[in-house]
């Protein structure tokens, strides 16, 4: 059902901030940054390998990331996974007991379909399925 690992979103304070790391130091191929209004979030998009490393900027104290910065600082937000029908997937892990977030798909980074997990369902891990 999954095919990949699409990408891993990490919280930060600041894309500003954050980037050199990734970029400079680590050297992964910056991809250019997008504003998903939706989500209350920019986000900086860098390659590595079939993957990508997404960074989450709060555009609003009230977002999701801002939550999350607030109660644990700065680290891994999620894990993406890549599927090819994010609708069939979702009926599935629902059909399997998983508790979802999205029961239906909404828009992400890139325009893509996307849908999340529930942590509780998934050892703790916010997980994301996304269409591809």
């Amino acid at each position: 059902m999954t095919k990949k690992i699409n990408h891993i979103g990490i919280a930060v304070h600041s894309l500003e901030s954050a980037l050199p790391l990734y970029r400079d130091v680590m050297g992964m191929a910056f991809e250019g940054t997008e504003e998903v209004a939706e989500q209350k979030v920019r986000v900086a998009f860098l390659a590595v390998g079939e993957s990508r490393i997404e960074l989450l900027e709060p555009t609003s104290p009230d977002s999701p990331v801002a939550k999350f910065l607030e109660k644990n600082g700065e680290g891994v937000h999620h894990i993406a996974y890549q599927v090819d029908d994010l609708e069939a997937a979702l009926a599935d892990m629902a059909a399997k007991g998983v508790r979802l977030i999205d029961e239906k798909p909404r828009r992400g980074a890139h325009d893509t379909r996307i849908a999340f997990l529930h942590p509780k369902a998934t050892g703790g891990v916010l997980t994301e399925l996304c269409e591809g």
